[in-house]
């Protein structure tokens, strides 16, 4: 039976899909985390801790691990364990992305680079400062509007759109905070880093594919239909399919094919977001890994009944094990996702209206993953959500009104310290 490795955080949403999917496509898996498990010396060969602050060390590591336990592949669950994970796949000798491809999906500014140099793709025009220039010299030449955005954080952490100089000093030596309480690792070059991009207008989406031997197989396309204008770029509700003309989707794939193959991703998940304008379909971010938080739950793939139908995560760990992916077809029922916005900072007290939510026509579940009693922060500072609100309906335009009915029935009771 082939043994996967899973290389993820033990703070990650992630966890459980994964290793439900590897039940169901019937392989074995390993856990690659930072730290030991708790009962890891009671399940053999279940977990692993890998210094993930050292490639070096981790590759010698696992190296060794897979001498007893031998790995068929190794999959990076999450933005931060992508690189990591190409690298651990380098040691063992199994297929994988190219280390300098993962480096350029997981870094925006040699992902900016590339982009740069490719006919065909339409990438914003971007600058690097260091986190200890005066951003009043940058600030007078600027084209606003302009977006800073720390290299390597996720979730919309730390970028935040900027009009005037005024804005941009404030901006600038807001994602400096952010970085000194970020959680980088002291050799990222993302932690001295800050890059400005041109603010481009246009509709969001996200788009989510498989690369099979360089060509992506597009398995979904979410429409955002929350204006992304700034400050913050707080990402609220994904709906698919689509409701853009089939068009425009094509324009999205193509660009997004281009993209990848750009940075030199040939295999695996990604999960690409662009923006749509009357110039085309512009790249704001391809990751070489799956969608976040518990967002892949709004996806279901092949023609069965609904418990047989596929996950995202068993599409990523099939192809990953070598075996056959099945359908690559997304059921026709339409689904979204809401995730739910911090409003704002302090100590989570209570959540009422769960109840209320779920009774929603076409809400299939409501879960509020940070616990009453610890503080949160809502972007730019904070990484988190409070939760996700899924649904289905007959129609894209009734799954996005059920999720904002939804929404609206939960009442949040945040106390200031």
């Amino acid at each position: 039976m082939p043994r996967l490795l899973l290389v993820m955080r033990t703070r990650t949403y992630r966890a459980k899909a994964f290793l439900r999917a590897a039940e169901r496509v019937g392989v074995d898996v390993t856990v690659a985390a930072e730290r030991e498990q708790p009962l890891a010396r009671l399940t053999h060969g279940a977990t692993v801790a890998l210094d993930f602050a050292d490639p070096t060390e981790a590759q010698a590591e696992i190296k060794a691990f897979a001498s007893e336990y031998p790995l068929t592949a190794v999959v990076g669950v999450d933005d931060d364990t992508t690189v990591l994970a190409a690298q651990l796949a380098a040691a063992l000798g199994v297929p994988h992305n190219s280390i300098e491809s993962v480096k350029a999906a997981r870094y925006k500014d040699v992902m900016r680079l590339a982009l740069a140099e490719t006919e065909g793709v339409l990438s914003p025009a971007f600058w690097l400062l260091d986190t200890r220039d005066d951003p009043r010299i940058f600030a007078q030449r600027a084209p606003y509007p302009v977006v800073l955005k720390p290299l390597s954080l996720a979730a919309s952490r730390g970028v935040i759109r900027a009009n005037d100089p005024d804005e941009f000093v404030a901006a600038f030596a807001e994602v400096v905070s952010i970085l000194g309480v970020s959680d980088l690792d002291a050799g990222d070059p993302g932690a001295m880093r800050i890059m400005v991009e041109e603010f481009i207008p246009g509709v969001e989406v996200a788009l989510e594919g498989l690369l099979v031997d360089g060509l992506l197989k597009p398995l979904a396309l979410f429409d955002k239909p929350d204006a992304l204008d700034g400050p913050y770029f707080e990402e609220t509700i994904y709906v698919t399919p689509s409701r853009l003309p089939p068009d425009a989707q094509e324009l999205i794939v193509q660009s997004a094919q281009r993209a990848a193959r750009a940075l030199g991703l040939c295999r695996g998940p990604v999960h690409a977001e662009l923006r749509l304008n009357d110039r085309g379909a512009w790249i704001v971010e391809v990751a070489a890994r799956s969608i976040g938080g518990q967002c892949s739950s709004t996806l279901r793939f092949g023609d069965g009944f609904v418990d047989a139908r596929t996950s995202l995560e068993e599409l990523i760990l099939r192809q990953a094990a070598g075996l056959d992916l099945q359908s690559l077809e997304r059921e026709r029922e339409p689904s979204g996702v809401m995730m739910i916005p911090i409003p704002a900072g302090g100590v989570l007290q209570s959540i009422q209206g769960v109840d209320l939510a779920r009774s929603v026509d076409g809400i299939t579940e409501v879960s509020i993953t940070i616990p009453c009693g610890e503080r949160v922060e809502p972007l730019p500072r904070g990484g988190r959500y409070l939760g996700f609100i899924f649904a289905r309906a007959a129609t894209a335009e009734a799954v996005e009104a059920a999720l904002r009915e939804a929404h609206a029935r939960l009442s949040i009771e945040i106390v200031r310290p």
